[in-house]
C-alpha cells in the first residue's frame, strides 16, 4: 500500500484521462492521493475530485508562482476553504527564487499567512522552496518561535545542510521522482539516511516522472517506481517503505486518518 502524497489530479497530462490515471494507480498498489491546489481559481475543482473518490483527499493553497495575483487574498478565504472534512493540508505554498515569477516579499507574506492557518487549524502546511533555503528556514524557524505547527517540504532538491535544519524544526520530507534521476547523486545520498518516521513519496503528478518513464506525463501509479528506487538506497523492501510512509502521512495528515 503506497500513497502519493503530492498530484495534481486536475492539470493537464492527467485530467484528461483522471478516472482511468487513478485505476491504474489503484491496480500498482496506490491507495490515497493529496490532490495539491496552486491558486485559489483550482480550490473547488480540486475539493470536488476529493468528495467524489473516497481515497482522494484535497489541499487548499497558493503557489509562490501565484502569489503575486494573490496578494490580497485574505487569511479568511483560506480558513473558510480548509474547514472542508475532505481538506486535509495547506499548500502549497512557500518561496521560489528560481523562477522568481512573484515578487519574494509578496511570497513572504502569503508563505507566513499560511503558517497562521496551518498553526491555528492544525493542518500540516506543504511547503514548495527552490533556490531559497536560508529565507525558508529563516521564517520557519521565527514562526515555530510563535507556535509549532506541522510541516512539510515536498519534492525534496535541497541541499543536505538544509534537510537536516528542516528536520531539526519536526518537518517531514517528501521525495519525488527526481531521485531517481542519474544526476541526483547527492539527493540520493540524503534519502538513503532520511529518518524513516519522516519520509513520504509523491509524483507531484504530471510533473517529474521517474525512471524509466521520464518524457511521458507523470501519474500517481508512478510513485511505485519512486518508492521501489528509494527502498533499495535504503538497503530495505519496498513493502516496508511503502508500510512506514503510509503510516508518516496518515501521523501528518491526521484529517485524513480521522
Amino acid at each position: 500500500m503506497l500513497i502519493d502524497s503530492h498530484c495534481h489530479l486536475q492539470y493537464k497530462g492527467v485530467v484528461e484521462d483522471q478516472q482511468g490515471v487513478l485505476e491504474r494507480a489503484r491496480a500498482a498498489g496506490v491507495r490515497g492521493f493529496l490532490n495539491i491546489s496552486t491558486k485559489q481559481s483550482e480550490w473547488d475543482n480540486v475539493i470536488a475530485t476529493a468528495e467524489r473518490e473516497p481515497d482522494v483527499w484535497a489541499s487548499v493553497g497558493i503557489h509562490p508562482h501565484e502569489a503575486d495575483a494573490h496578494a490580497d487574498l485574505g487569511a479568511d478565504a483560506l480558513r473558510t476553504a480548509s474547514d472542508h472534512p475532505k481538506v486535509i493540508a495547506i499548500g502549497e505554498t512557500g518561496l521560489d527564487y528560481y523562477y522568481d515569477k512573484s515578487d519574494r516579499e509578496v511570497q513572504k507574506a502569503l508563505f507566513r499567512m499560511h503558517i497562521g492557518i496551518a498553526r491555528e487549524t492544525g493542518l500540516p502546511i506543504i511547503i514548495h522552496t527552490r533556490d531559497a533555503e536560508d529565507d525558508t528556514v529563516g521564517i520557519l524557524t521565527e514562526e515555530m518561535e510563535e507556535g509549532a505547527f506541522p510541516a512539510l517540504i515536498h519534492c525534496f532538491t535541497a541541499s543536505a545542510a538544509f534537510g537536516h535544519k528542516v528536520l531539526d524544526l519536526g518537518l517531514t520530507i517528501s521525495l519525488s521522482g527526481i531521485v531517481t534521476f542519474k544526476n541526483a547523486k547527492e539527493l540520493q545520498e540524503i534519502a538513503a539516511k532520511l529518518p524513516s518516521d519522516r519520509l513520504l513519496v509523491e509524483t507531484d503528478s504530471p510533473f517529474l516522472a521517474p525512471v524509466p518513464y521520464r518524457g511521458r506525463p507523470c501519474e500517481p501509479a508512478y510513485v511505485r517506481s519512486t518508492a521501489e528506487f528509494v527502498a533499495e538506497l535504503r538497503g530495505e523492501s519496498v513493502e516496508a517503505l511503502a508500510g512506514y510512509t503510509t503510516r508518516n502521512f496518515y501521523a501528518l495528515f491526521s484529517k485524513a486518518a480521522a
